[in-house]
C-alpha cells in the first residue's frame, strides 16, 4: 500500500496540514484526548517512546507498544530507536501505521516522530503534552 492509499482519520487530518505548512519534520500533534479516542477505534497504535524505567514507575497505558527512545536513568538516547519501532509496527503496517507516540511531556516523542519520518516513517504522530499532561 503506498503513502498516497492511507486515509488519514479526520482527527488527524488537519494536524498533518499543520505540520507541512509549519514544515516540523514529522506528521503532526495531536491533542491527548484525541490520540485516545483514536487508539480506542482502532485507527491508530499508540507507541510509549519513555524508558523502561519511567514505565515500571510511573506506569503505562495498556495496549501500548514500548519503543523507548532513551534509555537508562540517564535517558542515553537509543540507537536502535528506528529498528526496533519498524520491528514493533510491522504487525500493523510497517512504516504507513498511523503511530501516536507518546512520551512524559510531549517533548522526546517530537525528536523520535522527526526521526522516525527521517527514517521513512510516513504517518508518525506526537501526543502533545505526554503522559503528565494536563487531561
Amino acid at each position: 500500500m503506498s503513502t498516497a492509499e492511507i486515509t488519514l482519520p479526520a482527527a488527524l487530518e488537519e494536524a498533518f496540514h499543520i505540520a507541512q505548512t509549519q514544515e516540523l519534520g514529522y506528521a503532526g500533534g495531536v491533542p491527548p484526548r484525541q490520540a485516545w479516542q483514536l487508539v480506542q477505534a482502532g485507527q491508530a497504535v499508540l507507541v510509549d517512546v519513555r524508558s523502561g524505567e519511567e514505565r515500571l514507575f510511573v506506569g503505562h497505558v495498556p495496549g501500548s507498544v514500548h519503543v523507548p527512545w532513551a534509555t537508562g536513568t540517564a535517558l542515553t538516547r537509543n540507537p536502535r530507536f528506528v529498528r526496533e519501532l519498524e520491528a514493533k509496527l510491522v504487525p500493523y503496517g510497517g512504516k504507513e501505521t498511523i503511530a501516536l507516540l507518546l512520551c512524559r511531556s510531549g517533548k522526546r516523542s517530537v525528536l523520535a516522530a522527526q526521526a522516525a519520518a527521517v527514517a521513512g516513517f510516513t504517518h508518525v504522530f506526537n501526543v502533545l503534552e505526554g503522559f503528565e499532561g494536563e487531561i
